[in-house]
């Protein structure tokens, strides 16, 4: 399943100070940032809808989370994995991918 260009994309996409640093478990009792109550919610709909099976995108964020995604915070991990999914189905392209995370970058700058 995994697709080495997807990954080497998705990984070369983000900067390096993405990479965690600390290997320690993640805090369960924290509160989601509004990011990941957003994508679980996408995630939901997207099931829903039939387009990404919510067990499949479990197994996914278990199998690539800690083999190809190991070396980023566990909470960007499933944002990872799910583009790695919508990719892999063609749901998503590079080009759009890219484009989003020029968006991105660029709202976050101007804050």
């Amino acid at each position: 399943m995994t697709d080495t260009s997807t990954d080497h994309l998705l990984t070369g996409i983000l900067s390096p100070q993405t990479r965690r640093q600390d290997r320690s478990l993640p805090d369960l009792d924290r509160t989601p940032d509004p990011w990941e109550s957003s994508m679980q919610a996408t995630c939901e709909c997207l099931s829903w809808r039939g387009a990404l099976d919510n067990l499949e995108r479990r197994h996914a964020e278990d199998r690539l989370g800690e083999t190809v995604y190991v070396d980023y915070p566990v909470q960007a991990r499933s944002a990872l994995v799910v583009t790695h999914l919508l990719m892999e189905q063609g749901i998503l392209d590079e080009q759009e991918l890219r484009s989003k995370m020029a968006q991105v970058r660029a709202r976050l700058e101007d804050v």
